[in-house]
């Protein structure tokens, strides 16, 4: 057995010779193997002779051997050379004969030596967060507006300010476009967020009566269903309504629940805002902390790991397509070639950026303790209302706690690489 470095620092070659003692005692095992289980007429069951069997199933018996000894030698000659494959063996040259060893040659992956570089030098920015009272306000006006309450108006047309209570049909000129069904909405007239071509034609309408008109949506509406497209709508007036706001008192603090005074929705709404904009900005430096991390350290990625990540990311996109409606049909025409060459780049970076931290983790002596997992899956059982047991059963039958483990593993580093760069 010979092993070769290939160009590359990650690929491996390796020439594997089995004995064939050991070939011969894998094939008589199978023998006895096929002799319980064959039925050929002629001879009873469990009778056949190991002749008849080695003519009859020759390629079959072959085949099994192969598939038995060529994992097994593989693992055995890699353990032997302190290789450690990430990814599954291409078998070539294969030699197999009776009565001779078993050849053949198995190219593969390893894990680079990677050497974390330069992290304890890196800075994070950390810009001063502040939330201003204008921006304070525009929140409890928003609060406003979840709390607005309706009112019927009679005896009277549609006005600017006006809410018309409409049910609508709408279809796309030219069938271009999925058509278009509401039985009960709200459309504020002259609204802001109001279409002008509703505002225009819904003026002045009056309840009971119907307006048909077109609408021309622009290409970045933000509605993908009807961005670019031409609809034409049939709107009847059911009603007409008026908001009215809540004053901004004490009261209206009482009545969003747990606060005495204005004062306190006000100290709850910035701290809010603060922590989200500290989040935000905590999160955008960690990003740029990686993002030069991986800058200063270049190395060859074996190609099976960057799959693995275009096939996560795939997944994950795949999954947020179907969560907002995509049916199977739709995605089933999607070009997944071009889509996986446009996740490339970014699967590289991810899988560059893990193997990093898991470096940098092992230099800090950073691990993770039951304790940790423990909280991770009370969060879990929280989340989908079920017991801890059942988490922790269903992720150890998956073989996601490994994969919970390392991501806290990653996370504690970034902690750990924002934290020294103060």
């Amino acid at each position: 057995m010979t092993s070769t470095q290939t160009s590359s620092g990650t690929k491996r070659e390796i020439e594997v010779e089995v004995p064939a003692a050991e070939v011969t005692r894998e094939t008589e095992t199978l023998v006895q193997k096929y002799q319980k289980l064959a039925r050929i007429p002629g001879f009873r069951r469990g009778h056949v002779p190991p002749s008849v069997i080695r003519q009859r199933f020759a390629q079959d018996l072959k085949n099994d051997v192969v598939d038995a000894l060529v994992p097994r030698y593989f693992r055995k000659e890699t353990d032997k050379l302190g290789l450690v494959p990430v990814s599954q063996p291409r078998v070539t040259d294969l030699h197999v004969h009776d009565g001779e060893p078993l050849r053949f040659k198995a190219s593969f992956e390893i894990m680079p030596t990677i050497r974390a570089e330069g992290y304890r030098e890196l800075r994070a920015e950390k810009p001063a967060i502040s939330v201003t009272d204008e921006e304070v306000e525009e929140t409890l006006k928003g609060l406003q507006e979840q709390h607005a309450t309706f009112t019927s108006v009679e005896g009277r047309a549609l006005a600017d300010g006006d809410f018309a209570q409409v049910s609508l049909d709408g279809e796309p000129k030219d069938g271009d476009g999925k058509p278009v069904h509401m039985d009960d909405i709200l459309v504020e007239i002259a609204g802001k967020n109001t279409m002008p071509e509703f505002t225009e034609n819904l003026r002045g309408a009056t309840v009971g009566e119907g307006r048909s008109f077109e609408v021309n949506y622009p290409k970045d509406a933000s509605d993908q269903r009807l961005a670019g497209k031409t609809f034409t709508y049939t709107v009847k007036v059911q009603g007409i309504k008026q908001k009215a706001l809540p004053e901004l008192n004490d009261q209206f603090a009482k009545e969003l629940g747990e606060f005495t005074n204005l004062e306190e929705v006000r100290k709850r709404v910035r701290d809010g805002m603060e922590a989200e904009r500290k989040q935000n900005a905590e999160r955008e430096a960690k990003d740029k902390l990686v993002a030069e991390l991986v800058k200063r350290n270049q190395f060859e990625v074996p190609e099976a790991l960057v799959e693995r990540q275009i096939d996560t990311r795939l997944e994950r996109g795949l999954r947020a397509l179907t969560a907002q409606g995509m049916k199977a049909q739709e995605i089933k025409k999607m070009d997944f070639n071009r889509l996986r060459a446009g996740q490339r780049e970014q699967a590289l970076q991810e899988v560059k950026a893990s193997l990093l931290l898991d470096r940098i983790a092992e230099e800090e002596k950073i691990e993770v303790s039951d304790a940790e997992i423990d909280r991770e899956i009370e969060a879990l059982a929280q989340q989908s209302k079920q017991s801890a047991e059942e988490i922790r059963a269903r992720l150890t039958r998956d073989g996601a706690l490994d994969r919970i483990r390392n991501r806290i593993r990653s996370e504690k580093t970034l902690d750990f690489l924002y934290h020294q760069s103060a």
